[in-house]
């Protein structure tokens, strides 16, 4: 697979997964039961496998070290505080405010780090 090829793989597995995040976070918020729906639980994983699988290709293709780019070690510790922001938004924060100021928290890391792949830069808009 091509480095093109690979990086839209990427940017629409990116959209899914927003677009997942903020439905789930809408059930959450409404307490909806389709947010237990086998689907539900299911598709997200399934569709962050493949984000994984295009984002470690496109490091291999090319022959990229995040040790070498600041902005991918930036991306990828976003990606972590996204996913420990975004497990007590709609699974383990004990209460409600917990959940909707995790979900906000988790949308602004998402935020840094889509701003981080489109600049190449830790601090978009701050070059150095």
């Amino acid at each position: 697979m091509t480095y093109t090829a690979l990086k839209y793989l990427h940017a629409l597995t990116v959209a899914i997964t927003l677009a997942l995040f903020l439905l789930r976070g809408f059930w959450m918020l409404i307490d909806s039961p389709r947010l237990q729906a086998r689907w539900v639980r299911i598709t997200p994983h399934i569709n962050d496998a493949l984000l994984l699988f295009a984002a470690i290709a496109m490091l291999v293709v090319g022959s990229l070290n995040p040790l070498q780019q600041p902005w991918i070690m930036a991306k990828i510790i976003g990606l972590l505080a996204y996913i420990g922001l975004g497990t007590v938004a709609l699974k383990r924060g004990k209460t409600r405010a917990i959940r909707v100021k995790a979900l906000i928290a988790a949308l602004a890391v998402f935020a840094y780090v889509a701003a981080v792949a489109v600049t190449k830069q830790v601090i978009p808009g701050v070059a150095f």
